[in-house]
């Protein structure tokens, strides 16, 4: 999706770069359950989606605790449709979804320096997670992205309680 050009202008052209996950991917997480899009009223053509969220459940996300997460693997929005809130409302969405679930949190990991990363999670409520407090879910998803190469740039991992 164009949502990750953005990545470019700070430096992290590799990101920028990244294949948007495939139609196979994205099916998995449909079928799933584990995925939503967002359609603006005044979308062109009409009923295009502007932007998407997937999750994934994670048991043991958090040290120490009982009870799962949704963990948000990506959320993006075409940047004509920037600033709309779009973001924000598949975000919310997700975090309902965690509390008619009867999970505990939604997390995800992000960018720490990057402004519409770990600063923009922040003003919706998520807060920096400690490397002490991660569970096995969350180191296992940390260790992915750094296999992936996705810790070239500094990562955290963010929590926020439903």
């Amino acid at each position: 999706m164009a949502a990750g050009r953005a990545f470019a202008d700070v430096g992290l052209d590799w990101v920028a770069a990244d294949e948007a996950p495939s139609i196979a991917e994205l099916e998995r997480y449909r079928a799933a359950g584990l995925a939503w899009v967002i359609v603006p009223d005044d979308a062109w053509p009409a009923g295009s989606p502007a932007g998407y969220v997937v999750v994934e459940v994670l048991d043991g996300a958090l040290a120490g605790t009982d009870g799962g997460a949704l963990h948000i693997e990506q959320v993006s929005v075409d940047p004509a449709f920037a600033r709309r809130r779009l973001g924000r409302r598949l975000i919310e969405h997700v975090v309902d979804e965690a509390q008619a679930r009867g999970l505990r949190s939604v997390t995800l990991t992000t960018f720490r320096d990057v402004p519409w990363n770990a600063p923009y999670y922040e003003r919706c409520g998520f807060a920096v997670v400690p490397a002490a407090e991660l569970g096995p879910a969350l180191v296992r998803v940390r260790a992915d992205e750094a296999a992936r190469g996705l810790d070239a740039a500094p990562r955290v991992a963010m929590r926020r309680a439903v």
